[in-house]
């Protein structure tokens, strides 16, 4: 059985990070996004991946 974790048993100051990085992670990943239209490189195709993935586990709040 998976344990589930309760984000208020986790320190303030990391809640708070937490709190912050969902506030930023989308206009960050609007910005690469148009980034990798206009000048597609490998490192920002993997990028806006990594972007993509950690706004999609702090929304679902996986993390």
């Amino acid at each position: 059985m998976r344990r589930r974790f309760k984000h208020y048993s986790y320190p303030p100051w990391l809640r708070q990070t937490r709190a912050v990085c969902v506030q930023f992670i989308i206009p960050i990943t609007i910005f690469q996004g148009i980034r990798t239209i206009l000048l597609p490189t490998t490192f920002d195709v993997i990028l806006l991946a990594i972007f993509i993935l950690l706004a999609v586990s702090l929304h679902l709040e996986w993390l």
